[in-house]
């Protein structure tokens, strides 16, 4: 995002800081789903002091790039560190549990449907009420004479009103095409290599989606 033609609301939410933090919560929801699954060993207490400790520091997640040139193992590697952090030498690491059975693209694509239903949130509300604003100003100018215009010249008179009214409706039509637009982006998917499943349960892919509001996808690719 170019800062200068950015809201910072729509910037933050494509921010490294952002992407970062969506991948922490779903690295999270996937150890709860396990804890709750009961099946690979992690306990619920383990996935609850998880929650509680996971944290990331961008700088020092762009250090640890610098070195593996993997953007995800450079994250899960700094994440684990704070988790692990207060953790006696020799006790086992809780972070073991953090990505298992998953695939960096069940990370990176669940999390940019989910950055982009952030955005999509900021324009349907953007939208509903700039649609308002014009409906309230179809009627405050309903009698006020303006010239009409068409070929870029004078032509038959008309209202201001009209024209407030004309935006109104087009911005209604807007409105319906970004709740649909938000509707086919609304998805994630935890499936792990190539989307077989063959290395997690797909109620994980349910419980992960389900806390962020996504739809899983019926056959991920």
């Amino acid at each position: 995002m170019i800062d200068r033609y950015t809201r910072p609301e729509m910037g933050h939410i494509f921010s490294l800081e952002n992407k970062y933090a969506i991948w922490q919560e779903i690295e999270v929801l996937a150890c709860e789903a396990h804890a709750e699954m009961g099946k690979i060993g992690i306990t619920k207490e383990e996935a609850a002091y998880i929650r509680e400790h996971a944290s990331f520091n961008k700088e020092e997640v762009d250090a640890i790039e610098a070195v593996t040139n993997h953007d995800v193992i450079a994250f899960l590697t700094n994440m684990g560190e704070y988790i692990d952090k207060d953790i006696p030498e020799g006790e086992p690491k809780p972070s073991r549990w953090v990505h298992y059975g998953m695939t960096s693209s069940d990370l990176g694509d669940t999390a940019l449907c989910y950055q982009l239903v952030q955005a999509t949130d900021i324009l349907i509300d953007d939208c509903r009420k700039l649609g308002e604003i014009c409906k309230r100003r179809a009627f405050e100018e309903r009698n006020t004479l303006c010239v009409g215009r068409t070929h870029g010249i004078h032509a038959e008179p008309m209202t201001f009103g009209m024209k407030f009214g004309s935006w109104a409706w087009e911005l209604r039509r807007d409105l319906d095409r970004l709740i649909d637009a938000r509707t086919n982006v609304a998805f994630g998917a935890i499936s792990g290599a190539v989307g077989t499943y063959s290395s997690i349960d797909p109620f994980v892919e349910e419980y992960v989606c389900e806390h962020l509001g996504l739809v899983h996808d019926p056959l991920s690719t």
